[in-house]
């Protein structure tokens, strides 16, 4: 049994997760560096263990079970750059029709006096 405790300790130590979870915090408030390792120690748990190992660590199952969906599921909040890369996007693409708009008036009035130059010199041939 010894070995795998130090075997254990030895593999938290290279993944740089912290052994021991605070004590003199409430688990509310706890980092989310925290909270991932306080779900991974308890993975494995179900029941009377789960139930023990909460009362050890001062944490409700309902709280694992909020982490949980909060690292499974990321809320849309949580992502301030997606939402301003689809504002952005948006604003591109009204951008682009207003410009589509602009040069199609702008190939119209370009039209147009051609037409009218054309038109006089028409007139003015007669006169002559």
């Amino acid at each position: 049994m010894k070995g795998w405790i130090q075997q254990q300790n030895k593999a938290q130590a290279l993944t740089g997760q912290p052994t021991h979870l605070p004590t003199n915090l409430a688990s509310s408030q706890w980092s989310a560096e925290e909270r991932l390792s306080a779900l991974l120690e308890s993975h494995g748990y179900k029941d009377q263990a789960l139930h023990a190992w909460c009362r050890e660590k001062g944490v409700f199952e309902q709280q694992l079970r909020q982490w949980h969906h909060e690292f499974c599921q990321p809320s849309k909040g949580h992502l301030p750059a997606e939402s301003a890369l689809r504002q952005a996007k948006q604003r591109n693409d009204q951008l682009e029709r207003e410009l589509r708009r602009k040069d199609k008036a702008l190939a119209e009035a370009a039209a147009l006096l051609v037409l009218q130059k054309k038109f006089q010199a028409l007139w003015e041939d007669e006169e002559k």
